[in-house]
This record gives C-alpha cells, structure tokens and sequence, in this order.
C-alpha cells in the first residue's frame, strides 16, 4: 500500500453580499477545490497556498485548517491512500482566469451552493466546514 500527501484550500470572498468560493475544473465534468501535492521543503499550509495561487490564479491568506480528507484510488495496478488537508482562506487578489494549464477552467460560485455541487463527498464536507465558519 502506497500513502500520498496533499494540501488545498477553500478561498472565501464577499461579492455583493454573498460568500463565494474558487472552483477548479481539472477536467470536463468535475467541479473540485483546488489541491495539489506539497514540494521539498513546503509546509501543508504552504503548499495549499501555492496550490491555490497556480490552480486559480488567486492570492490568498490561509485563515485555518479545516481538516484532512481520506480516500483510496488505484494508479498503476497499486492501492493508494491519499490525505488532503484542506485550509480555509481569505480571498485578498487575483484573477481566476489567471489559472494555469494544469486545470481546464476556474470559476467563483455561491459558497452555499458547493456542498452540494462539488464532485467529491470530502471536498463538500470541506465547503460545508467553510460555510459555518465564514458566516452567512
């Protein structure tokens, strides 16, 4: 059994009274948060904020961690169990279409609306954490 590492982030901003998050698009059909493996030297915490700055262009500072989520997926013919710590952060500047190559598209969508339309159970557990957390 193989075990894997990553870090991700949910950015909260305000739009005209409403919360929003950053979503990924990594691939048709897949609405997730945005993650990414950490790189020699890097904390999860800052690898959630890199993550966050290539996957959606957008700067932002990490407020808390929210918590890890757990699956299993196969490469290769091997089991892997993989971890993701997801980090609530403040949106502060950027442009979601500044994302790089590594996702098809990134957008902003009502934070009361992730739990729900998110791709993965984990990643809307995530959403619904940040929507008690960061208010109505």
């Amino acid at each position: 059994m193989k075990r894997e590492l990553s870090a991700g982030g949910v950015v909260v901003r305000g739009n005209d009274g409403e919360r929003e998050i950053a979503v990924i698009s990594p691939r048709r059909g897949v609405l997730a948060l945005p993650k990414g493996h950490p790189e020699a030297g890097e904390t999860l915490e800052q690898a959630a904020t890199r993550e966050v700055r290539e996957e959606t262009g957008l700067t932002a500072e990490p407020v808390e961690r929210l918590g890890q989520v757990r699956y299993w997926y196969t490469l290769a013919g091997q089991r892997v169990l993989k971890g993701v710590t997801f980090f609530l952060f403040d949106y502060l500047s950027g442009s979601i279409s500044d994302h790089d190559d590594e996702v098809e598209s990134a957008a902003w969508m009502p934070l009361r609306e992730a739990p729900r339309l998110l791709s993965f159970r984990g990643e809307r557990e995530m959403a619904a954490k940040a929507l008690e957390r960061s208010g109505p």
